[in-house]
């Protein structure tokens, strides 16, 4: 049914500040790895207050072995890892059904005294709002309930089913977004309002993560000791190694149809060391964390095979064995996401009635939860969302103006892709 746009701007400006209020209590959750449950729990609430059917569920409870895409975790209880699936379902659809997906994991603030203020407390302050999460995408997820609710204000649904997924697992595994896959969530479309700067994703590196256990060789720290016996002094070794495994790939980004333009976008990260146990002895063991980028049309199984080809060499080099070499979180495809579908088309006629400007697309050296949906299940992806600053950095932050304008691209491409009826008086929701 026709809606005048104007009438639904209207809306969102005058829901605006209580979404901001609502993102600045999505914020105050510190739903770090393992910490997620209460913050899903209070958006389950919150979806099911709505009139939206709510499934609650852990990572445990869906059978993922097997499944492409899956990532290898350790030391992580996915009985703690929960999702969320609210479901507007519709009887005769009018339209094509749609996925909203954001994930409310957020990667740790790291040193506090590096914040202004506390990483937890939403702060709004010269047209941003900040905090840890804010743009790493709590304000994503407030654009897609908030895009929904402003249709709700004016008398209106969906004419077609929407799944709103609230995910976690996002930083270090995506494991989260295939579960809900696996329990069958699926659509015509997904929609994922990450912060791209008000462009499409065209195309994304992947990652693998693992974890270096590297054995020296103890003594006291008077004895003569060679390459290798200092097992802290020899991940440094490694870890030159395995930037120079890095720095080849990036010689090879120099000929790929999308990453040639970025200069070095396969970055390798030791994120996480630990080792040795007494200041007067040569420490026996060294554990790093690390994470490398991984190229589209670089199949996981030869990074895989370059990064322990690489290990080895390292370990000949200094005459030790090779440490153990474990795979601990993403091991995550590159992708591409082909332009020319129908739902694209939708986006960039939205986009630009809304902001004014061509739909322009990003290429991103990271990696989202969007290749599920396109690359293993032929579900048309879309990741598009607001311009955020300091993700992953102690000044995250939202700009405001860019979420209201995100919440409307949003609210309008549910019009147009799922058509909008008026709204029936919510019932009873249920848990699953």
């Amino acid at each position: 049914m026709p809606l005048d746009p104007m009438r639904l701007r209207a809306a969102i400006a005058a829901n605006f500040p209580a979404q901001l209020a609502w993102l600045s209590r999505l914020v105050a959750f510190d739903s770090t790895r393992g910490r997620e449950a209460p913050c899903q729990d209070w958006i389950a609430a919150e979806l099911a207050a709505r009139g939206y059917a709510v499934d609650r569920f852990s990572i445990s409870e869906v059978e993922l072995d097997g499944l492409p895409g899956k990532s290898e975790v350790v030391d992580v209880d996915y009985t703690r890892a929960i999702q969320v699936v609210a479901t507007h379902e519709v009887d005769t659809p009018a339209g094509k059904s749609l996925i909203l997906q954001g994930h409310i994991d957020v990667v740790p603030p790291g040193a506090p005294e590096l914040w202004d203020q506390p990483p937890f407390e939403a702060r709004l302050a010269d047209g941003w709002i900040t905090g840890r999460g804010t743009g790493d995408m709590k304000g994503g997820v407030s654009a897609m309930v908030f895009a929904l609710d402003a249709l709700a204000s004016l008398g209106l649904e969906p004419a077609s089913r929407v799944h709103i997924k609230t995910v976690s697992e996002e930083e270090c595994t995506g494991n989260g977004a295939l579960a809900t896959l696996a329990r069958g969530y699926r659509a015509d479309a997904a929609l994922i309002p990450e912060s791209m700067g008000h462009r499409i994703l065209r195309a994304e590196l992947g990652s693998v993560w693992f974890r270096l256990r590297i054995l020296g060789r103890p003594d006291h720290v008077l004895a003569a000791r060679g390459p290798g016996a200092h097992a802290i002094l020899a991940a440094q070794d490694y870890m030159a190694a395995l930037q120079g495994l890095a720095d080849a790939m990036n010689i090879e980004a120099q000929k790929h149809r999308w990453f040639s333009q970025i200069p070095e976008p396969v970055k390798f990260n030791p994120g996480k060391i630990r080792g040795g146990d007494w200041l007067g002895s040569v420490p026996s063991w060294c554990e790093v964390d690390c994470r490398l980028s991984v190229l589209p049309g670089h199949a996981l199984p030869d990074v895989r095979a370059r990064v322990a080809a690489t290990v080895a060499a390292c370990a000949a080099r200094l005459g030790t064995p090779p440490p153990a070499l474990s795979w601990i979180g993403f091991q995550a495809d590159g992708h591409v996401f082909q332009p020319g579908s129908a739902a694209e088309g939708v986006l960039a006629e939205v986009h630009e009635a809304v902001l004014g400007t061509s739909l322009e697309p990003h290429i991103m050296p990271a990696t989202s939860d969007t290749r599920f949906y396109d690359l293993y299940y032929g579900i048309p992806a879309l990741c598009y969302g607001g311009i955020a600053r300091g993700m992953h950095a102690p000044d995250e932050g939202m700009n405001l103006h860019s979420l209201q304008q995100t919440t409307e691209v949003i609210a309008r491409f549910i019009l147009d892709w799922c058509g909008v009826r008026p709204r029936k008086p919510p019932e009873s929701s249920h848990n699953h």
